[in-house]
């Protein structure tokens, strides 16, 4: 094992639960627009449809298919229109609070706080997120995790995005860290574990649902209390 020295750490499904966060702020959305009343059977139907939707969009916004604005309304255009719901203002609406309510929700991964305080002891710790940096600051503050990191470095601010290597080279430079003595944990595996081991960089793939993959990353944990024993 290298002498590791700096730690950088992925947001999104690694330290702040997604998922959970994004889960809570679609239901709060089912019930403000009262969807049901318009023709949507429940939340669950709801947040089902979403979701792929939601997974292509991104896909589309990381690939340059489709601008942030669009990435924004149009994941909620297109679930509502599934429902024969054609309404602009409302897809707008619902957008403008789910960026307004999403990065206010403070889930984290199970002992998330208690395993950075450990780490900072002993570690420089950071964090390298793709997404939008109004919502990524946010989260990071509501949450609690801002104390523990000494950089955080949003693909927003720099113009380029996880696995592309000039952001893990803007990383380590602000940084002052070597590739060797550094370590990236994270739970995509192609943006966070290629991205990393492609650019030289040691990494654990956090994979809290034990999916099935054929990377190889340089680690693999299951939950962040691993990370005790394995560091």
């Amino acid at each position: 094992m290298r002498d590791y020295k700096h730690i950088f750490f992925d947001l999104d499904h690694t330290l702040w639960d997604f998922e959970s966060n994004s889960k809570k702020t679609l239901a709060e959305i089912f019930d403000t627009f009262q969807l049901k009343q318009k023709g949507i059977f429940n939340f669950d139907q709801f947040y089902q449809t979403y979701q792929p939707i939601n997974d292509q969009y991104w896909y589309l916004y990381h690939n340059k298919k489709v601008a942030k604005a669009e990435l924004r309304v149009g994941r909620f255009r297109e679930t509502l229109s599934r429902f024969n719901i054609e309404d602009e203002a409302m897809a707008e609406g619902i957008a403008a609070m789910y960026l307004n309510e999403s990065p206010k929700k403070h889930i984290l991964f199970p002992n998330a706080l208690e395993i950075l305080e450990q780490l900072a002891k002993r570690y420089t710790l950071h964090i390298i997120t793709n997404g939008f940096k109004e919502v990524q600051h946010q989260k990071i503050e509501n949450s609690g995790l801002n104390p523990f990191f000494k950089t955080t470095i949003i693909s927003e601010d720099i113009g380029f995005q996880k696995p592309q290597p000039e952001i893990f080279d803007y990383a380590l430079k602000i940084a002052n860290a070597e590739k060797n003595n550094c370590l990236m944990i994270g739970d995509n595996i192609l943006t966070d574990i290629e991205g990393a081991m492609n650019f030289g960089i040691d990494a654990v793939l956090f994979n809290p649902q034990k999916k099935w993959h054929k990377a190889k990353p340089t680690f693999e944990i299951n939950s962040l209390n691993e990370l005790n024993s394995l560091l």
